[in-house]
């Protein structure tokens, strides 16, 4: 019965959220806000992790086909499929679902809890639209980008591998990164984030708006938000790999 309820709440939450704004400009001024919020300050994290990540990868790949059978150039190929269709979309999203999710629940709920979102009400303001729809489209738009760069990333940390290790030769690995490419993978991956974005987004935003209490409970809401957005991406990675693969 609980998440029934839940999804009552959550399905009247977005009701108001994809409303109309009030006021377009404000809207457009916070979204830019919001994509630098969620974007640019996440762009470090992402391409480090990408870095390393693509790195490890490769080296792994060429320890687990250390075979003279095995092509050289099965290691870029293995590398580019691991991560533009599972690293870059699935596990950079889950990675954002900490940092974004967290910033994102904790935000609402101080505002909750401090009777910021009251004072909006009592204004006529649409207080769900105002706080977490500009959150929403930011990442809708960012994420994608994100994701990108993290393939690119991803794929240049295992060429760089091969330079710093003499696990297979540049020039194969690069022909195994053009080998058997099919663009629809991309397009797989950026659908994936989208939907990933959303989850995000709306489920940090809804554990913050919904709060009740004080300063411990806005804790609790991230704690939430993080798991119930980690769970959520996993289950819908598993449906759209289904649906679109």
């Amino acid at each position: 019965m609980r998440i029934i309820s839940y999804l009552g709440q959550y399905t009247d939450l977005m009701l108001k959220v994809l409303r109309r704004p009030d006021k377009g400009k404000l809207f457009r001024k916070q979204l830019f806000v919001e994509m630098d919020n969620i974007g640019l300050d996440s762009m470090g994290i992402v391409m480090i992790i990408s870095v390393f990540m693509g790195a490890i990868l490769a080296i792994q790949t060429a320890a687990q086909t250390d075979n003279p059978l095995y092509p050289g150039y099965l290691i870029g190929f293995a590398v580019r499929e691991s991560i533009i269709l599972e690293f870059s979309p699935t596990i950079i999203s889950l990675i954002l679902a900490g940092k974004v999710g967290s910033r994102i629940a904790s935000e609402v709920g101080t505002m909750r809890v401090t009777e910021q979102i009251d004072a909006l009400e009592m204004m006529g303001v649409n207080s769900a639209n105002y706080l977490i729809a500009p959150k929403l489209f930011a990442a809708i738009i960012t994420l994608p980008m994100l994701t990108t760069v993290s393939m690119f990333l991803g794929i240049s940390g295992g060429l760089l591998a091969t330079y710093l290790t003499d696990i297979v030769a540049p020039t194969e690995y690069l022909s195994g990164i053009q080998m058997w490419f099919v663009p629809y993978e991309i397009f797989y991956a950026l659908v994936k984030t989208v939907v990933f974005a959303i989850i995000i987004t709306t489920v940090s935003g809804f554990h913050g708006y919904k709060i009740k209490g004080g300063a411990l409970d806005v804790g609790r809401a991230s704690t939430k938000a993080v798991v119930h957005s980690s769970i959520l991406i996993i289950l819908f990675n598993l449906l759209l790999t289904q649906l679109l693969l």
